[in-house]
């Protein structure tokens, strides 16, 4: 089977902001779970330290903000895999793959994308993401193809791993979501396209939320994007920019079609959302949610938004908006998770 590989990285500043929500090092406690030694630098999914979230223990995943918490009900009708993006961007790094048993970089993955991101899946479902050595950064750019692409090959190597033994072990017969954003798309994409596509895991697939890369229209034979809230079995995906930008370096370049859906009308048609179909976003401050923060409408390859309204976005200038792929549209993709999950099951 062909490998696909992003042949872009027009998502360059999510790694700066996102690293202002994360832990600086110097700050991080450091707290006994994140202290183990691995194996030869290789995962044992058999142990709960080799999981970033995992429903046997309590991890960032389980966070729920406070606006959620007096009609929060937890349960565990689904389950979701969630392959997290990149935290590895250390430039004075120059390994190629993370340390599997990197204290600090667990923990800033931990209480960054596990907390903002994998949260937004944690009403109805058991969440388990998987710790994997992770590409760097450097990855993405480099014209050293090979210790790039065995970088790439080296982190899926994990998920496979990871994710059979979830089959195996902990599944027990749940249907199943997978989500992903960035670095993680590209493994998500083929682990669906491995494992799934046309295999008896497809019936078991609510959807997968394959976010923040590109996704070719025809990347998938038998698996389609979803064509609207409730539908089950199929994908999402988007990438986000600012309205009326095009990044002329790559997506203006691109050749392909991509699938792009709305989150807040959960289709693939150019209709104009307006922010009044923005249930809510999560920034910086986890417990407080942002009504009506953007807008959204499909651009070609691309979903615009308008620029975020918040106190000092005078100062936001990015025009890139990847690091909001998921929190932007915190309570809309919360909310159809719910949407889809029920469907499901109907």
């Amino acid at each position: 089977m062909k490998v696909w590989y992003p042949t872009h990285v027009s998502f360059f500043i999510f790694f700066a902001v996102f690293c202002m929500i994360s832990c600086s090092k110097k700050n991080y406690p450091a707290q006994s779970e994140y202290s183990f030694k691995s194996n030869n630098n290789k995962p044992d999914y058999n142990q709960l330290n080799y999981w970033a979230a995992h429903p046997w223990k309590w991890d960032p995943s389980d966070s729920v903000a406070k606006f959620y918490r007096s009609n929060f009900k937890k349960d565990s009708l689904a389950d979701v895999f969630f392959i997290y993006p990149t935290t590895f961007v250390n430039n004075e790094d120059s390994n190629w793959n993370a340390q599997i048993d990197d204290a600090y970089l667990n923990y800033k993955t931990d209480y960054s994308t596990i907390l903002y991101q994998s949260s937004v899946f944690n009403e109805k479902c058991r969440v388990f993401s998987p710790r994997y050595r992770q590409a760097h950064l450097k990855a993405f750019f480099t014209i050293e193809n090979i210790k790039a692409n065995t970088a790439f090959e080296t982190a899926y190597t994990d998920i496979k791993n990871a994710f059979e033994y979830y089959v195996k072990n902990l599944n027990k017969g749940k249907p199943i979501i997978i989500a992903s954003h960035s670095q993680g798309t590209v493994y998500a994409a083929r682990l669906i396209k491995e494992y799934f596509e046309g295999k008896p895991l497809q019936k078991k697939l609510i959807c997968a939320y394959l976010i923040g890369m590109p996704i070719q229209k025809k990347y998938f034979n038998e698996i389609t994007p979803c064509s609207n809230s409730q539908a089950t079995g199929c994908f999402v995906s988007w990438r986000t920019y600012k309205k009326g930008y095009m990044d002329t370096a790559f997506v203006a370049k691109e050749k392909f079609e991509c699938v792009v859906t709305n989150p807040l009308t959960w289709t693939t048609d150019t209709f104009y959302a307006t922010s009044k179909l923005n249930s809510g976003a999560i920034l910086k401050n986890f417990n407080k949610l942002k009504l009506g923060i953007t807008d959204a409408q499909v651009h070609q390859n691309i979903l615009w938004s308008s620029k975020p309204k918040f106190f000092g976005n005078i100062f936001f200038t990015n025009r890139n908006y990847h690091i909001g792929d998921i929190n932007l549209f915190y309570d809309n993709i919360r909310k159809n998770v719910i949407d889809r999950i029920d469907a499901y099951l109907q």
